[in-house]
């Protein structure tokens, strides 16, 4: 359950912006969240519908969540595969050698203020 502490980051995060550039309002916060990024998107959107009633400035602030695929590069044969569909193995050569390349962060993307 740590998609409670992520929801309360991004509330800190878009209240100190939002200070920083003087807004009155905000209508929505977009975020990306990786496949395998361990944040369950709903339990996300729960958590923001909880939490935002604490801020005064994200009271009716709609939490928008984007998917990021999960890619991951093989150092054998150089290419890229879905990280989901084939896990740790490369599908191409079946060489080991490979490491995530996106799908395990979440980023803040966009800021919809008024």
């Amino acid at each position: 359950m740590h998609e409670l502490g992520t929801v309360i980051y991004i509330i800190e995060t878009v209240e100190k912006l939002a200070a920083e550039n003087k807004l009155s309002a905000v209508n929505s916060v977009t975020v990306q969240v990786g496949e395998v990024s361990s944040i369950i998107p709903d339990y996300l959107v729960d958590f923001w519908k909880y939490a935002r009633r604490r801020s005064d400035l994200l009271k009716e602030t709609e939490l928008k969540v984007e998917p990021i695929k999960a890619v991951t590069f093989c150092e054998d044969c150089m290419k890229t595969y879905p990280t989901l569909k084939y896990g740790k193995e490369c599908p191409y050569c079946h060489g080991p050698n490979t490491f995530l390349v996106t799908g395990n962060e979440y980023i803040i993307k966009e800021i919809e203020a008024m």
